[in-house]
């Protein structure tokens, strides 16, 4: 297996660990190819709950540039609802987990056709 599907099986073992779910193969490798480069950086590959500049771009640069939705309250709802479901807690909070479950909660899997 190469390193990128090697990546793809860790996250989806933190579906399963962490969220209680089964997930759905196929946008999991969708998303996480979305990610570029970024999940071979450990810092790059994880968001930091706490930092709100990090959730402010995720907010910008995910939701409403790749997803194309609309600003609002709604999407720093979703991405707290999301970090919470996955557990504050929890040291790594992969930064394909995250799109994954957000790209899921707002119904966008025709983005990743």
């Amino acid at each position: 297996m190469s390193r990128r599907d090697d990546l793809i099986a860790k996250y989806a073992q933190d579906i399963k660990d962490k969220l209680g779910e089964t997930p759905d193969m196929d946008l999991l490798t969708k998303v996480t190819i979305g990610c570029g480069p970024s999940i071979y950086n450990a810092d790059a590959e994880t968001i930091a709950s706490s930092d709100d500049s990090e959730l402010d771009r995720v907010r910008k640069n995910y939701l409403m540039k790749k997803l194309g939705l609309a600003d609002g309250p709604q999407l720093m709802e979703a991405i707290n609802s999301v970090i919470d479901k996955y557990g504050r807690s929890n040291r790594n909070k992969y930064r394909p987990v995250i799109y994954y479950m957000l790209c899921k909660q707002f119904g966008k899997q025709s983005v990743y056709g």
